[in-house]
C-alpha cells in the first residue's frame, strides 16, 4: 500500500473528493476495501459517511460459501459504519427451517442491540416477510425476536419515518405492541410512512379491535398508509381524519380472499376523510375478491381512487362475472381513476366492449394492465381511440388469454396492429401487447 497518492505518481490524485466518493458509492463492498488500499486519500474515502447511508442485509435460508461471505460482509460493514447507517432494509431469501430462524434472531439480535447504541440518523426501516406464524418458528424464537425488535423501535422512535413490516403475519395483540413501540415515548408518533399489508395473521377481524384503534389514534402525521381491508372501518377513518388529515396523500389497501371483507363501511366516514384532506388518493388491491356484492360493499362512490387492481390469480370461479362490475361499479371513478389493472381468467365472458367504453368514459386514466380472454381487434379500436385523443392513456399493458394451444394467426394481426400504430406507439406510449395460450 503506498502511503500517498503524489500527483507525479498517479494522476488520480487530482481527483475531487466529490468524484472519489461517487466512484466509491457504485462499488460493493469487496471492491471498496480493495480501492481503500490504493493510498491515504482512497483509505479515507472508504469511511465518508455518504457512502454508508443505505444498506440491504439478506439472510439466505440455503447456504452457500459466496453468499455466506457476502452475507458476513455486509453485516460487518454494518456495525463498523452503522453510526452513518440512514435506511436499512433486511430480506429473508427461502426460510425454510427452524435453524434458520434462530440464527436470523441471534444475529438480529446482536445487530439491532449495536445499532441502537451508535445509530442517531435511522429514519427508514424494512424488514418483509417474516410471516412470524409459520411453523419454522418456535415460540421462544419467535418471542425474543418481537421482543428485541419492539425495544430496537422504541429506541429509534423519535427519528424513524419509514417502517415496512409486510408479511410479518402476527397477532393482534403482538401487532399493536410493534406499532405502539414507535410512539411509546411520547404516546405520538410522527413516523410519515407504514407498510402493514399481511402484517396480521390471515382471517383477524382487526377492523373491530379497540386495542388496534387505540395504537392507530397514536400516529399523528402518516403521509402515506399500506394494509388490508380487514382494518378498515368507521372508527379507523375517523381517527385517520382526526390525527393525520393535514398530511395524509396515500391509502394503499389489499383486499385478499381470505381476509375478512364483508364489514359495513359507511360512504358518509370516507366523504369525511376526504373532505379533510384533500390530497388524499386511495389504491385498491383486490387478490380473488371479485364478486360484484362484495366490491360493490367495498368500492364506495365517495372514496377518491385513484388505482384499482382486480386479479383472480389464475383462478376460475363460475359464480362472478365481471360486466357489472365494469359497467355499474367502476365507471363511479370516471372523473379520478388514473391507474387500472385487471387479471381475469373467467373464460365465457366477452367483455371488449364494456372495457372499451370504461376506458373512454375514465378521463384521467393513464395506465392499463390486462390479463384477459379479449379479442385481437380490441387493441386496434383502443389504439384507433388513442389517436383519435379519445383517451389520454400513457400505458398500454395487454396479454390477451387465447383458449388455443397456438395463436399464430394472432400474433400476426397484432404485428399488422402495431405497423399501423407505429407512430403513436414508438413515440406516446409504453406499449407491450402478446397472446397467451392458455389451455
Amino acid at each position: 500500500m503506498e502511503d500517498d497518492c503524489e500527483p507525479e505518481q498517479n494522476s488520480w490524485a487530482h481527483l475531487p473528493d466529490v468524484c472519489l466518493r461517487h466512484i466509491f458509492h457504485w462499488l460493493d463492498d469487496r471492491d471498496r476495501s480493495q480501492a481503500a488500499l490504493v493510498c491515504k486519500k482512497w483509505s479515507w474515502a472508504m469511511y465518508s459517511g455518504s457512502l454508508w447511508r443505505r444498506r440491504t442485509i439478506t439472510f439466505y435460508g440455503r447456504q452457500s460459501r459466496p453468499r455466506t461471505l457476502e452475507f458476513q460482509s455486509a453485516l460487518w460493514y454494518v456495525k463498523k459504519f452503522g453510526k452513518y447507517l440512514e435506511h436499512l432494509e433486511i430480506k429473508l431469501s427461502n426460510p425454510s427451517s427452524t435453524a434458520f430462524t434462530q440464527k436470523f434472531q441471534v444475529t438480529m439480535r446482536g445487530l439491532l442491540s449495536h445499532l441502537g447504541k451508535c445509530n442517531s440518523r435511522l429514519v427508514s426501516l424494512s424488514i418483509k416477510y417474516l410471516e412470524l406464524d409459520s411453523l419454522i418458528w418456535k415460540n421462544m424464537v419467535r418471542a425474543q425476536f418481537i421482543k428485541n425488535l419492539a425495544t430496537f423501535l422504541k429506541r429509534m422512535s423519535k427519528q424513524l419515518d419509514y417502517l415496512n413490516l409486510k408479511g410479518a403475519r402476527v397477532t393482534l395483540e403482538v401487532g399493536c405492541e410493534l406499532l405502539s413501540s414507535l410512539s411509546c415515548l411520547t404516546n405520538k408518533s410522527f413516523v410519515s410512512e407504514i407498510n402493514i399489508e399481511d402484517f396480521f395473521s390471515l382471517h383477524l377481524p382487526v377492523y373491530n379491535s379497540t386495542l388496534f384503534h387505540q395504537t392507530m389514534s397514536k400516529f399523528h402525521s402518516l403521509v402515506i398508509l399500506t394494509f388490508n381491508y380487514n382494518c378498515v372501518s368507521d372508527e379507523l377513518l375517523d381517527i385517520l381524519q382526526e390525527h393525520s388529515a393535514h398530511s395524509l396523500c396515500t391509502l394503499n389497501i389489499k383486499c385478499h380472499i381470505h381476509d375478512p371483507h364483508e364489514q359495513v363501511v359507511l360512504g358518509t366516514s370516507w366523504a369525511n376523510l376526504a373532505k379533510r384532506a384533500p390530497k388524499l388518493n386511495v389504491n385498491f388491491f383486490f387478490e380473488r375478491v371479485m364478486k360484484h356484492d362484495h366490491l360493490t360493499r367495498i368500492l364506495l362512490v365517495e372514496i377518491p381512487v385513484r388505482s384499482i387492481s382486480l386479479r383472480s390469480c389464475y383462478f376460475r370461479n363460475p359464480d362472478w362475472t365481471m360486466r357489472p362490475t365494469l359497467t355499474n361499479l367502476l365507471p363511479a371513478y370516471w372523473h379520478v381513476l388514473q391507474k387500472l389493472t385487471l387479471e381475469l381468467n373467467n373464460g365465457h365472458e366477452v367483455l371488449d366492449d364494456e372495457l372499451l367504453q370504461l376506458i373512454l368514459t375514465s378521463k384521467r386514466l393513464l395506465f392499463l394492465k390486462v390479463w384477459a380472454f379479449l379479442s385481437v381487434t380490441f387493441i386496434e379500436r383502443l389504439l384507433q381511440n388513442r389517436a383519435e385523443r379519445k383517451c389520454i392513456m400513457t400505458t398500454i399493458k395487454v396479454r390477451i388469454y387465447t383458449a388455443r394451444p397456438e395463436s399464430s394467426e394472432e400474433d400476426q394481426l397484432l404485428r399488422d396492429i402495431y405497423r399501423k400504430f407505429k407512430y403513436l406507439i414508438d413515440s406516446e406510449l409504453n406499449y407491450f401487447v402478446i397472446t397467451y395460450p392458455l389451455v
